[in-house]
């Protein structure tokens, strides 16, 4: 058994018996996007096995990375790209350089109306481009969304990136883009294969995975502020317990020193 299998349990219960964690507000926790559903889920059983509570905030990684900076109150940070937690940690706002909890994936997406036909290496994409069928294709903003980014690569891989950029709606985060991409109003789009994994976005249309070799490693990687409670280091804790990474997996997460 690992030294880590051994330390969190026993570093989550002497926390649970050293601190008043119901009494105290909860901490506030900054997550990207792609991690709604999963992290949801993750804190439900958080709170279920441990009593602790946490809220959770869902953006786009380079927008908290910004608030981090300019003094925002969260205690822990969930990014999708590794980058911005070493960004944090170089200017001394972090506990340490944090760990590496997880390797998205991206894949492309249609709602159950749209003409497109999804496949994984975007040949019909390619094709309805040419012909008209897409009027509209979204993405997460690449200025500060990761997912944005690994879908612009992706395209870019593909060959399409020029011709599609004149029809992209970019959302805010990758999570609003998946509300784009299947609302109806845009053909398709290129989103976080844990959104397309969660049922309240899998019933509104098709996906298929994209290669992970089209962009660049998703390495999401978390943190925890200098402003950081026992309460927040105990969920910190736990996100890095079996049950929490068998959830990130059922997302679709690659888990880290594993293949996807």
């Amino acid at each position: 058994m690992s030294l880590l299998k051994l330390f969190v349990p026993l570093f989550l219960a002497l926390l649970a018996l050293a601190t008043p964690a119901r009494s105290q507000t909860p901490p506030v926790i900054a997550a990207a996007a792609d991690l709604k559903f999963a992290l949801e889920e993750i804190a439900l059983r958080f709170k279920a096995e441990t009593g602790g509570d946490v809220r959770l905030g869902f953006g786009s990684s380079g927008n908290f990375a910004r608030q981090l900076e300019q003094g925002a109150p969260f205690e822990m940070f969930l990014a999708a790209d590794e980058a911005y937690v070493h960004r944090l940690a170089d200017r001394g706002l972090t506990v340490d350089r944090g760990a590496l909890y997880a390797i998205g994936r991206i894949v492309l997406i249609a709602p159950h109306s749209s003409p497109l036909n999804v496949d994984g290496e975007l040949k019909d994409l390619k094709a309805a481009l040419a012909d008209g069928r897409i009027r509209r294709f979204a993405i997460a903003n690449p200025e500060h969304a990761p997912y944005g980014r690994a879908a612009e690569q992706a395209l870019t891989h593909a060959g399409l990136w020029e011709a599609v950029k004149p029809l992209l709606v970019l959302g805010e985060n990758v999570s609003q883009a998946a509300q784009f991409a299947t609302a109806g109003s845009a053909q398709g789009g290129i989103v976080a294969y844990s959104l397309a994994l969660a049922p309240d976005v899998a019933k509104l249309g098709r996906f298929a995975l994209i290669p992970a070799e089209w962009h660049r490693p998703l390495n999401q990687r978390m943190v925890l502020m200098k402003n950081a409670t026992p309460a927040a280091r105990a969920f910190y804790a736990y996100v890095q317990t079996r049950p929490a990474r068998e959830v990130f997996i059922r997302y679709g997460f690659v888990l880290p020193g594993e293949t996807s």
